[in-house]
């Protein structure tokens, strides 16, 4: 879709021009330059991590992976882009600028950094966001990372233009066929590392593209949060499969989360029919003017609601949320901003910048803010049996209200986690990941 691509490219770099123009008047700079990083060498080696171009540079520049770039942006001129295109026969080179996002900058091909580190020497009052080894000269007078105005610049980024929700839309779609097939190899009887080859190569991209490392869980893995590893060895009973696994358009991510499991598990079942649809009325009422806090509070009462429902837990669900029970069953937080980062920027401020930090009871909690119009977030509720929890509920006060047999039958499976990525709208929430799924049915 080159031409709508275009389209709502070139009008999402005229708003944010005439944003950031406005930006760096009031904060009396003349221009801001944008570095896209360097790929660094791990200490001791001569061996880098895969490279990924710094946030601010992605939001305008639709190259995720390109290195040593520049974006000049002054005042009142057009946006000019220094694109890096090395001559080297050791890597691939970079393929030169496409024509439909090109056509509304400046593009300035150099053959490195050098190209134009000594252009700015001299300049009126100028702003650099980057890295202060990869700049060298450049800097010089400048403003490296002013505070104030990254603080800005974040707060827009929470309110996606037409351009970033198409993208966020078609990372969810290539996500969406992607976690199908590994849902397929999971029936199939695949292992952890062989369902995370199928997704990759159903989402066509490789794991350095995507937008964060994939967790792949079967069995009692899924209870780990963030489990890192894949093991190569199919399991004897394959019970359970949690994947929490991403994909990026034009470097903006999904982030999506399902959790399976096989129908003669039919107690385990029920327990995931229960969180997908305590997830579905969440995602209902992510509007603008709700507190996230709030939400999250809902959450932990809809989770206590399961609970209570399954017979997990002999307590009525307000007396549970009150006492901090529900949490050892939901340890983290709801959601969070999406967009070119995963973990999306001014989650814990307000719009005028007020820091707001995470209540005591739910200190993970990455979102404290009200929604507003614009906003694209994960709703990511939970239910886990998380043995060093399970543990502390047992020593607790609470003890004798839980069915300790019931939850020593379904800790094998790990736990259930449900996640989709929702847009916030004048009218209803427009669910990004559900809309995905509903179109490969």
């Amino acid at each position: 879709m080159p031409n709508q691509n275009a389209l709502l490219y070139h009008r999402h770099i005229e708003k944010r021009g005439n944003q950031f123009n406005q930006i760096l008047t009031e904060l009396g700079y003349d221009s801001l330059l944008i570095h896209s990083g360097s790929p660094e060498l791990r200490l001791f080696d001569d061996q880098h991590p895969a490279f990924r171009a710094h946030a601010p540079f992605v939001a305008l520049i639709p190259q995720p992976f390109a290195a040593d770039c520049l974006l000049e942006l002054r005042v009142g001129h057009t946006p000019r882009l220094w694109f890096s295109q090395p001559r080297d026969f050791w890597h691939m080179t970079p393929e030169s600028p496409a024509e439909w996002w090109a056509g509304v900058l400046d593009i300035e091909v150099v053959v490195g950094p050098e190209g134009w580190h000594d252009r700015f020497r001299g300049e009126g009052p100028m702003a650099v966001l980057g890295r202060e080894r990869d700049l060298g000269s450049l800097i010089g007078s400048a403003d490296l990372n002013p505070p104030k105005l990254i603080a800005r610049l974040d707060e827009l980024r929470t309110r996606k233009t037409a351009w970033e929700r198409q993208c966020i839309a078609m990372a969810n779609k290539t996500a969406a066929s992607a976690h199908m097939d590994a849902g397929a190899a999971f029936e199939s009887g695949a292992s952890e590392l062989e369902i995370h080859l199928a997704y990759l190569a159903a989402a066509r991209q490789d794991q350095d593209e995507l937008p964060y490392n994939s967790i792949v869980a079967l069995n009692d893995h899924a209870a780990v949060l963030h489990y890192q590893f894949r093991s190569p060895t199919r399991p004897t009973d394959s019970r359970s499969f949690l994947i929490d696994a991403g994909a990026h358009y034009f470097g903006y991510a999904a982030d999506v989360t399902r959790t399976w499991t096989r129908p003669e598990h039919s107690e385990f079942d029920d327990l995931i029919e229960l969180v997908d649809s305590a997830q579905q009325q969440l995602c209902a009422l992510a509007r603008a003017g709700v507190s996230f806090v709030d939400l999250h509070q809902q959450a932990q009462m809809m989770i206590a609601s399961v609970l209570e429902q399954s017979g997990l837990v002999r307590m009525a669900p307000d007396a549970m949320v009150e006492a901090g029970v529900s949490s050892y069953f939901l340890p983290h937080g709801l959601g969070h901003f999406i967009g070119v980062q995963v973990h999306d920027v001014a989650g814990r401020v307000s719009n005028s910048g007020k820091p707001l930090p995470p209540p005591d009871q739910y200190p993970s909690l990455r979102l404290t803010r009200e929604l507003e119009v614009g906003n694209v977030l994960t709703i990511e509720p939970g239910l886990y049996f998380i043995p060093m929890l399970l543990d502390q509920l047992r020593d607790s006060q609470f003890s004798k209200q839980v069915d300790w047999m019931a939850v020593d039958r379904l800790k094998p499976f790990g736990g259930i986690r449900i996640e989709d990525n929702v847009l916030v709208t004048e009218a209803e929430p427009v669910n990004f990941t559900r809309q995905a799924f509903a179109m490969l049915a």
